[in-house]
């Protein structure tokens, strides 16, 4: 059978395991962390619980983790997983953030994707709340009409790149390799280095060719590297950080 390549989860989190997941990217919410939860999956989702369920507290952290980590997100894979929702206030919010982000040229596709009339955050009191307050400096002029104070903006509601990097693993392969599909590819393969190519690709939504080159490199390195005294390989991060 022919390789059909994933682009899209097959079902988002939701409830507690949106939670686990939110936290295990370095959100604060008082809950275990799924410290292997798919990123784009999880800001997805975030979006969805928070624009169209009326979530602010969720709708705060996600903007605040995006201003701080937009960097080492997999545009790509976002863009592909954004395109395939549905929902209109769901699209007008990515593309807000992506016009305030727009400095991060990476974002112009996401920037695109709604077309229409700005809509409000607040399905209630938006334009009373900007008449009182002005509107979030983050989101003038862009697809969404945020007034200001509701989403909440404190660094201190999400880790730092260093803090998450220590905990989410294949957060800490896009910050040595480059927020692609190869460095997730690379993480999947150095917590279950007996994947095969076809598996490591719908794991990683990428496609089976890069796949099939990161699993033949995954292995010449491993035959190259010195055994330890326990037999094992040698801490991949050190070689990834030198080699990569």
């Amino acid at each position: 059978m022919a390789f059909r390549r994933t682009t899209t989860a097959s079902e988002l989190p939701s409830g507690d395991d949106l939670t686990r997941a939110m936290v295990g990217i370095g959100m604060a919410f008082a809950a275990e962390a799924d410290v292997d939860a798919n990123i784009e999956d999880t800001l997805l989702a975030a979006s969805v619980e928070g624009i169209e369920r009326d979530d602010l507290r969720t709708l705060s952290l996600l903007t605040t983790w995006l201003g701080v980590h937009h960097p080492w997100v997999n545009i790509d894979r976002l863009t592909r997983a954004i395109s395939s929702h549905e929902s209109p206030r769901v699209l007008a919010f990515w593309a807000a953030v992506a016009t305030w982000l727009r400095k991060d040229r990476r974002f112009a596709r996401i920037a695109r994707l709604h077309k229409g009339p700005r809509i409000d955050l607040l399905r209630v009191g938006t334009k009373f709340q900007i008449q009182r307050r002005g509107e979030d400096d983050r989101f003038i002029e862009t697809p969404l009409r945020a007034p200001a104070g509701v989403l909440r903006k404190r660094a201190g509601d999400v880790l730092t790149p260093a803090e998450l990097a220590k905990r989410h693993r294949t957060y800490r392969h896009r910050v040595l390799i480059g927020p692609s599909y190869r460095a997730d590819m690379w993480a999947a393969l150095e917590e279950n280095p007996s994947l095969s190519a076809s598996e490591l690709a719908r794991r990683t939504y990428g496609s089976f060719a890069t796949a099939w080159q990161v699993k033949k490199d995954f292995q010449n390195l491993r035959k190259k590297l010195p055994r330890t005294k326990q037999h094992g390989l040698r801490d991949i991060k050190q070689i990834l950080a030198f080699c990569c």
